[in-house]
C-alpha cells in the first residue's frame, strides 16, 4: 500500500498523548478493585469535582507554558480571588459584580506580569514569583490577617458533588471545567492567537519577523492564566464556604505536575490543554487512589513523583521529545 510514512514527530507527540488518556482508566480499574465503593457514581462525581478546581486553575499554566513560560503566581492569584470574594459579598456587593471584579483585577495582574516579562526582558519565573510574594502580602495588608465574609448557597451548590446542572447529572462546576476545555482547545487550534501562542512558543525571533505582537501575546497569555486563577479561587470559597489566602498553594506544584503528565513540552510550542485534561484526571485519581488506601500525604508526594518520572521515560523514548519536555 502506498503513501508517505508518518513523520516521527507526529507519532512522538501522539504517543505522548495516548500514554497519558490510556493510564486514566487503566488506573481507574485498579482503583476500583482494590478501594470498595471507588467506582460508584457518588465517588465518579467527586473525583470530577476535584478535579476540575486542579484542571481550571491548569488552563493558564498550559498556555503559559505552551508560550515557553511558566506562571508560579497561580496559588497567589487563587488566593487573592478566594479571599476577596468572601470579603466583597459579605460586604454586600452583588456576586456576578464581585466575579467580574475579582477576576478583572486578577487578569490586570497577569497581563502586567506578561508585560513585565518581556519589556524587562526577565524569565517569568522570576516575575510571577516575585507577583506571588506582592499579592500574598497585599492581601494580608488589606483583609489585616481577618478573612470575614460569605459566600451565596448557590455557589455552594454548584460546587457540591450532591449538585445538578439541569438534566445533566454533574454538579455546575464540571460542566463549566468541560465547557472550558472545549473552549480552550477551539482557541488553541483554530482561532489567530492560537497560531500566534503556537509560534512565539516555538520561536519567538521568527515569531516577531513575522509580525506577531509578541508582548501583547504574552500579556493576554498571563491573564488568562490569572483569570482561570480567579474562576479556581472563586469556586474554592464555594467550596469551603470561607476564605483563605493560602488556598491556592497545592496549586503551584499539581498544575505544573498537570502539564508535564499530560505531556506539553517545558519549552514551549508543542503541546495542548487536551493533554493537560488527562494529565489532570490523573494526577486526581492517584491522588484519590492513594489516599484511599491510606497514605500520608508525603508517600502521595512520593508517588506523583514517581508517576512524573515514569512518564517523562515514555515520552521521552523519542529524541524530539525527550529534548522539549
Amino acid at each position: 500500500m502506498s503513501g508517505s510514512p508518518i513523520p516521527e514527530r507526529w507519532w512522538s507527540m501522539s504517543k505522548s498523548v495516548l500514554v497519558a488518556y490510556a493510564m486514566v482508566p487503566l488506573l481507574f480499574i485498579l482503583s476500583m478493585v482494590m478501594i470498595p465503593g471507588f467506582g460508584s457514581w457518588p465517588s465518579i462525581v467527586s473525583l470530577l469535582v476535584i478535579a476540575s478546581f486542579l484542571g481550571i486553575a491548569s488552563i493558564g499554566q498550559t498556555l503559559t507554558v505552551l508560550l515557553g513560560g511558566i506562571d508560579l503566581s497561580i496559588p497567589a492569584i487563587i488566593g487573592l480571588a478566594n479571599v476577596l470574594t468572601v470579603r466583597w459579598y459579605g460586604a454586600g456587593i452583588p456576586f456576578p459584580l464581585v466575579v467580574l471584579m475579582v477576576i478583572a483585577v486578577s487578569m490586570a495582574i497577569g497581563a502586567t506580569s506578561g508585560i513585565l516579562s518581556r519589556v524587562l526582558n526577565a524569565h517569568p519565573l522570576l516575575v510571577t514569583l516575585a507577583a506571588s510574594f506582592m499579592i500574598l502580602g497585599a492581601v494580608l495588608v488589606y483583609t489585616e490577617g481577618q478573612t470575614i465574609g460569605t459566600v451565596p448557597d448557590y455557589l455552594m451548590a454548584a460546587v457540591s458533588p450532591a449538585g445538578r446542572t439541569g438534566p445533566i447529572p454533574f454538579p455546575p462546576i464540571v460542566v463549566v471545567w468541560f465547557a472550558l476545555t472545549l473552549l480552550v482547545v477551539a482557541i488553541e487550534q483554530r482561532s489567530l492567537l492560537g497560531r500566534y501562542l503556537f509560534a512565539t512558543g516555538a520561536n519567538e525571533r521568527s515569531a516577531r519577523l513575522a509580525l506577531v505582537p509578541v508582548t501583547l501575546v504574552w500579556a493576554a497569555t498571563f491573564a488568562v492564566s490569572a483569570g482561570c486563577a480567579a474562576i479556581a479561587g472563586i469556586l474554592l470559597a464555594g467550596f469551603s464556604g470561607g476564605a483563605d489566602a493560602n488556598v491556592g498553594q497545592p496549586y503551584l506544584f499539581q498544575t505544573v505536575a498537570a502539564v508535564v503528565v499530560g505531556g506539553t513540552a517545558l519549552l514551549g510550542g508543542s503541546g495542548s490543554y487536551g493533554r493537560t485534561f488527562a494529565g489532570t484526571l490523573l494526577i486526581t485519581e492517584l491522588t484519590t487512589f492513594l489516599i484511599g488506601l491510606g497514605f500520608s500525604e508525603r508517600i502521595q508526594q512520593m508517588m506523583l513523583g514517581l508517576l512524573i518520572i515514569l512518564l517523562v521515560a515514555l515520552y521521552g523514548r523519542e529524541s524530539h521529545v525527550r529534548s522539549q519536555i
